[in-house]
């Protein structure tokens, strides 16, 4: 196995270019457990961990720019206020080690519906920034898993950050699984209020063969909401989007829990939250992921 080691980005994707079936290895959390385990072996590994722009975030046209090695860590302490949703899914990844290294470009990366960042990344309405020796491409992420595992990178393509809007109300995230973190969810679900944009943000997470935003949810609830005098949602309205939300749902029957089972908790997830971002919306106070 080859291993190679850029100094910088320049040199990566010169490498990647040369070397397509390189596997790019950040933190490790995914890529060193199919090595240990023996399920990938790759003829090469590209080590991303010198890059310095990769492991940095901060504003470019109004969004954040997180870059592809940010530690879920840092995302938690430094961009928690501005990307609450985000902060909330990253709080739930692995233990304390796995979120020091583990990362949302390589979250990106692996592309596995059961990835925590989805859903929040998802309802966020974020862009993925991919890079190459032929230039920068940024794709919508709602458009950027293809299918298991799957994602739209190019044999030579590299994520470098993730783009984000501040949050311009509140945001949630929810897992179901045996325990809150160190844990595959069962299922997840991501909420984000767009107030500025009068719409609702959504996202779904291990409950279908990719990431993806529960789309007739977020049509019918647009409808319901009175941004300009906000008022407490009916039950019935909760109700409704919850069964939107699980019939936009597509899981199947695994060991971690049953299709059925899965639709009925992201219909019981997305009432909650939603209930639980409104609640703050009308001034209820922030309230915590579940």
């Amino acid at each position: 196995m080859d291993f190679f080691r850029p100094d910088s980005l320049a040199e990566a994707l010169a490498a990647k270019a040369e070397h397509a079936d390189a596997v790019p290895i950040a933190g490790g959390t995914d890529v060193m457990v199919e090595l240990n385990f023996d399920h990938r072996r790759p003829a090469a590994l590209l080590d991303l961990g010198r890059i310095v722009e990769l492991h940095e975030h901060g504003r470019q046209d109004g969004k954040v720019r997180i870059g592809a090695a940010v530690p879920y860590a840092r995302i938690i302490d430094e961009l928690g206020r501005e990307l609450p949703g985000l902060a909330m899914a990253a709080r739930t990844v692995g233990s304390p080690q796995i979120r020091n290294r583990g990362s949302v470009g390589g979250n990106l990366g692996a592309a596995s519906p059961a990835g925590d960042s989805h859903p929040a990344l998802l309802a966020a309405n974020a862009e993925v920034e991919i890079a190459s020796i032929r230039g920068t491409r940024m794709v919508p992420v709602k458009d950027f898993y293809t299918g298991v595992k799957r994602n739209v990178l190019a044999p030579d393509e590299l994520i470098t950050a993730v783009h984000i809007a501040p949050a311009t109300g509140a945001q949630q995230f929810s897992k179901v699984g045996t325990r809150n973190a160190m844990v595959i969810a069962v299922c997840a679900f991501g909420l984000a209020l767009h107030p500025d944009q009068k719409r609702v943000g959504t996202g779904l997470g291990s409950a279908a063969p990719t990431p993806r935003p529960a789309t007739k949810a977020e049509e019918f609830i647009a409808t319901e909401l009175d941004w300009e005098s906000p008022k407490p949602l009916a039950d019935s309205v909760l109700r409704r989007f919850g069964a939107l939300v699980a019939e936009a749902a597509s899981p199947i029957d695994d060991v971690r829990g049953s299709a059925a089972y899965r639709r009925h908790a992201l219909a019981v997830l997305a009432r909650r939250t939603l209930g639980w971002a409104w609640s703050e919306h009308l001034g209820g106070g922030r309230r915590a992921c579940a």
